[in-house]
């Protein structure tokens, strides 16, 4: 019965089956503290993913907590929308006088 539950695990699942079946056994991390095999169970890539995640997750729970700090990240993100869409605004404007003056120049020539 064993082999053909290790049979249903693919790759990795396999190998975190085995770690699992080892932790009591001469895998156990030694005067590790409490929490000190924990590292183990997850891959060093994910852990590093769960960790910024929280880290995001608990500033982005902070300042939408926070009445003031909300008030201020909006007006500041007005007014980054409101200096981007007048620069875009003036580029429009530049292209369009170029344009005119390549139309002109062409008319003038012609």
């Amino acid at each position: 019965m064993a082999k053909k539950k290790h049979k249903k695990f693919k790759n990795g699942k396999r190998a975190a089956a085995r770690r699992m079946e080892g932790w009591n056994g001469p895998y156990a991390p030694q005067g590790a503290g409490l929490f000190g095999g924990l590292s183990n169970l997850l891959p060093s890539r994910r852990s590093e993913q769960f960790l910024l995640g929280a880290a995001v997750g608990l500033g982005v729970t902070y300042v939408l907590s926070d009445d003031e700090l909300r008030g201020k990240l909006i007006k500041s993100a007005i007014k980054l929308y409101a200096g981007l869409a007048g620069g875009i605004a003036e580029v429009k404007e530049q292209v369009a006088d170029i344009q005119a003056e390549i139309a002109a120049e062409q008319s003038g020539a012609a």
